[in-house]
């Protein structure tokens, strides 16, 4: 067995690497080996205050619900609107980026679920009348708006109304005073999204695998909650696989997933797969490999905040680390 090792904050994490036996192809086969389905796509994982993890399958449909000790995770909605990525607010309501990927069926909006009795209530569908194309990735910021992203990775373009653009919102909590904060002018295809603890700046993965551009970005926010000045460039993933979802650390370190262990159409194998870890300043502070396809978000939960979640392929992993995560909700009493 090969392990995977990485240095991350004094902390050495070891994990297995799953590896296929070398084997020549038979004559009898004239191509390589493809998944004709896949039965689970992992995303949005978002903690809950009773030691729960909750986290999308966009491929059937549901959230899923990993309840404190449990080996299993359990159906918590199903149809979830094609729910992508979650995130739990103050007042511990799940918010959801209900997106129309993976076979469409989506509901193209953002709600608030109950987590009790699973009631839905419709916070934002539309702008200046327009449904949005995929809502992808959201924060919440400490005044309780909602900024999310609305990129569209589905070759089928023909449902969009919004021509063309692939931005990012914000909006109360009520649903009122939707703006488009960014539009395809610098981000051509955002992504995963975070909000700093001071709300000063405003972090954006922009993933468009076919123009290729694939970088992270940071937007200065003014006291309105709006991008001002010119953003800073994080980081550029190159021709490897970029960025997906990401979350931030009581330290503003920001931890972001990327990359892939196998070869995908337009980009190559520069990028591991794994969660790479930023500083607020910027500076790489290392990768925590993760041996599965694909890595698509991550969340800090535990009792002590120090676990990170992180949702790859068919499989929710986790790992340890001595920094505190950063969240919004209350602690339980």
């Amino acid at each position: 067995m090969k392990y995977s090792i990485v240095l991350l904050f004094g902390l050495l994490v070891i994990t297995p690497i799953q590896t296929l036996p070398a084997q020549d192809t038979p004559a009898v086969v004239d191509s390589e080996v493809t998944a004709v389905n896949e039965l689970v796509f992992t995303e949005g994982p978002a903690y809950h205050r009773d030691g729960s993890v909750f986290y999308s399958d966009i491929q059937n449909n549901r959230i899923l619900r990993l309840a404190p000790g449990a080996a299993i995770a359990d159906t918590f909605l199903r149809p979830s609107g094609r729910s992508n990525g979650l995130m739990f607010d103050a007042k511990g309501f799940l918010i959801a980026c209900q997106g129309n990927e993976k076979g469409g069926l989506g509901g193209r909006r953002i709600v608030r679920i109950d987590p009790i009795s699973k009631e839905q209530t419709v916070i934002v569908g539309n702008y200046n009348g327009k449904r949005f194309n995929s809502p992808n990735d959201l924060c919440i910021d400490k005044a309780g708006r909602i900024y999310f992203t609305d990129p569209f990775y589905s070759p089928d373009r023909s449902v969009l109304e919004l021509d063309g653009v692939e931005g990012v919102y914000r909006v109360n909590s009520d649903g009122t005073e939707l703006v488009r904060v960014l539009d395809n002018k610098i981000v051509a295809r955002p992504n995963g999204i975070a909000i700093s603890q001071d709300e000063k700046r405003l972090y954006v993965v922009d993933n468009h695998p076919t123009i290729p551009q694939r970088k992270l970005w940071a937007f200065d926010l003014d006291d309105q909650g709006l991008t001002t000045g010119k953003p800073k460039e994080f980081h550029d993933f190159g021709k490897g696989r970029g960025g997906d979802g990401m979350c931030l650390d009581s330290e503003g370190n920001l931890y972001v997933t990327a990359g892939a262990n196998r070869k995908y159409p337009n980009q190559n194998l520069d990028n591991p797969a794994g969660v790479y870890v930023f500083s607020p300043e910027g500076k790489s502070l290392g990768i925590i490999r993760v041996p599965e396809d694909m890595v698509t978000n991550c969340c800090f939960g535990g009792s002590d905040m120090k676990t990170l979640y992180i949702t790859a392929g068919k499989t929710l992993w986790q790992v340890r680390t001595k920094v505190q995560g950063y969240a919004l909700w209350p602690k339980a009493e």
